[in-house]
């Protein structure tokens, strides 16, 4: 399998306080990449200027950044449809995208929506975070820098301006060939853009460390809540199914805690995310992980403190009705 790092610049609209919502909010207008080997080597590259078709503007951040105009790209640039077919003849058959964040495969996704030329990827479509894999190998997990920062954390030359695709693309390859992959390439990413269409579909991921559930779209959110596959907790190291000692709780409504206890391997706690779905609906993303008891702690005074805050708002609103 070859590893594709991709790297997109898009433009956008200007006219969003007119209430009307566009057909296409991010107009992809370079496609940069670099097809590494599976041990890393450097095969090929690829770079492709997009023809504009739904802005007609460069949006002044877009320009900015790139330094791109709209009369280059109508210079420089091909029709989408044309350079997307370049591009997936140039990836071949076996591959893997890899990114620097989360952004880029659903956009190509949206663009491609927008022509009318779905199908064109896996489903579900994995692909590698190298963002979240840096900060997994070198940081706390948790923090996401970017990608100059990534390259001077390394001091690796920098021959070439940032923000253009194709220039970020090199450098991104050249920070895929830092990381150890052996040991954090298990940590796959799932693009959201297409979801699991039913139950069967859906999502279950075990990491080792933790494990991630991607539900299908519900209508609305009381819905999902109310899915048994939503709300089951289970130990992903040995299988077994929990009872929950804090039952699922939120304080935004789009988080939701709960923890449970493996009598095997201890402390479980429970997330849940709340997402908007591309239908309309909503999904749910929910990981699970095995924790000290003392973040258990944590939750439990979480818990209570929401209750206590609901209490006292409860108390205001009848002491206001009488």
């Amino acid at each position: 399998m070859n590893f594709i790092v991709l790297d997109l610049e898009w433009n956008q609209g200007y006219g969003s306080h007119t209430g009307k919502k566009p057909a296409l909010t991010f107009e992809i207008i370079e496609i940069g990449a670099v097809k590494l080997s599976d041990k890393g080597q450097e095969l090929e590259h690829f770079q492709a200027f997009v023809y504009p078709k739904v802005y007609d503007r460069m949006h002044y951040m877009t320009k900015e950044v790139t330094g791109l105009t709209i009369k280059e790209l109508r210079r420089k640039g091909k029709p989408f449809r044309a350079v997307m077919e370049d591009f997936l003849s140039w990836c071949g058959e076996d591959y893997r995208f890899c990114t620097w964040g989360d952004m880029d495969l659903t956009e190509l996704q949206k663009n491609c929506d927008y022509y009318n030329m779905r199908g064109l990827f896996d489903k579900p479509l994995y692909y590698y975070d190298l963002q979240k894999l840096f900060s997994l190998q070198y940081e706390d997990g948790k923090s996401r820098r970017n990608l100059k920062s990534a390259v001077e954390f390394f001091r690796l030359p920098e021959r070439r301006a940032f923000h253009g695709a194709y220039s970020d693309a090199c450098y991104t390859a050249e920070v895929f060939k830092k990381l150890d992959m052996e040991r954090f390439g298990r940590f796959i990413s799932v693009d959201y853009h297409v979801l699991p269409a039913s139950k069967e579909e859906e999502i279950r991921l075990n990491f080792g460390t933790y494990a991630k559930y991607i539900s299908r779209e519900f209508p609305a959110k009381e819905l999902a809540l109310m899915d048994r596959g939503v709300t089951a907790t289970t130990c992903y190291i040995c299988g077994r199914k929990l009872r929950k000692k804090v039952r699922w709780f939120t304080n935004n409504g789009k988080q939701f805690y709960a923890a449970s206890l493996c009598p095997e391997h201890g402390w479980l706690k429970g997330k849940i995310r709340i997402k908007k779905g591309s239908k309309g609906g909503v999904f749910v993303v929910k990981t699970e992980k095995l924790v000290e008891e003392s973040v258990i702690e944590g939750i439990w005074q979480k818990q209570k403190e929401l209750r206590k805050r609901r209490r006292r708002l409860r108390a205001a609103e009848k002491k206001k009705q009488e």
